[in-house]
């Protein structure tokens, strides 16, 4: 089911797709975040939750709003309308609601983990598309997301892009440099929203990457850890950002354990 309308903010139709195996219902599902920076790419794009189709899982991806047409928090609203639009339709695509997951990577992962950390006290909720409902999920996989904007530039590399450059992914999705909207960067940061009853997340980073730094995702781990929350941290050895280092069947392999530990699937 391609192009199913989920929100129409400031009159723009915001879409997804849905994909839904053969077998048993209803069936669990794992939401698609894209990457690009905030500022490329759609739905359509490296849709790497597509192979989980196979083992009995459904599938969404989700287009959201670039920081060109809007900044933050336009980009965590979307994403939460999308997940309220498939649980308010649940019995409808013959989907699980209590067993909802979001796999995104880079500035995928960073919705991903912020979508994760603000389930428990419902902020950043927005109210474009279906409200009353729950955007909740029950599992979080972020592939080398960026956290604190604000302490990016201290992490990243000599020749790399300065994140406090005017014309920053970083910049362009807070409307300037994060040093110049601490409260704004500290509101996009997932770390923020950390208590007790975080759904479990599988953070995955190479120790090579030259756009969001390892850094990032080790704080975020720590945050985690720090109050006893369920976190499990797969460091990819010379990885970059993306790339042929996470087409690995080994990774494939334990983002899928993990979604099956984490949304109890009892067949695949």
């Amino acid at each position: 089911m391609r192009d199913l309308e989920f929100a129409r903010p400031g009159g723009r139709p915001l879409y997804l797709d849905l994909f839904v195996p053969p077998g048993a219902r209803p069936a669990p599902l794992v939401l698609w975040i894209h990457g690009g920076g905030w500022t490329q790419f759609t739905k359509t794009d490296g849709v790497q939750a597509m192979a989980l189709l196979a083992h009995g899982y459904a599938v969404a991806s989700t287009d959201y709003r670039w920081s060109s047409e809007a900044i933050f928090p336009a980009q965590i609203h979307d994403v939460k309308a999308a997940v309220r639009f498939l649980r308010a339709n649940a019995a409808h695509f013959e989907l699980d609601p209590d067993r909802f997951g979001i796999w995104g990577e880079s500035a995928g992962g960073f919705l991903a983990a912020l979508l994760g950390t603000t389930s428990v006290q419902g902020e950043l909720e927005g109210d474009d598309g279906v409200t009353g409902v729950s955007s909740c999920v029950q599992a979080v996989v972020d592939l080398y997301g960026p956290t604190d904007l604000l302490r990016r530039k201290a992490q990243t590399p000599a020749g790399a892009q300065d994140p406090e450059a005017p014309d920053s992914s970083s910049a362009r999705l807070l409307g300037g440099p994060p040093s110049r909207h601490p409260e704004r960067a500290r509101q996009a940061n997932p770390i923020t929203y950390i208590t007790r009853g975080v759904p479990p997340f599988l953070i995955i980073h190479g120790d090579a990457d030259p756009l969001v730094p390892f850094g990032q995702s080790e704080l975020l781990v720590s945050a985690l850890r720090n109050i006893g929350a369920p976190v499990e941290f797969i460091i990819v050895r010379g990885g970059g950002h993306g790339g042929d280092a996470f087409q690995d069947g080994d990774i494939f392999a334990a983002i899928r354990g993990f979604f099956d530990r984490t949304l109890a699937l009892t067949q695949s």
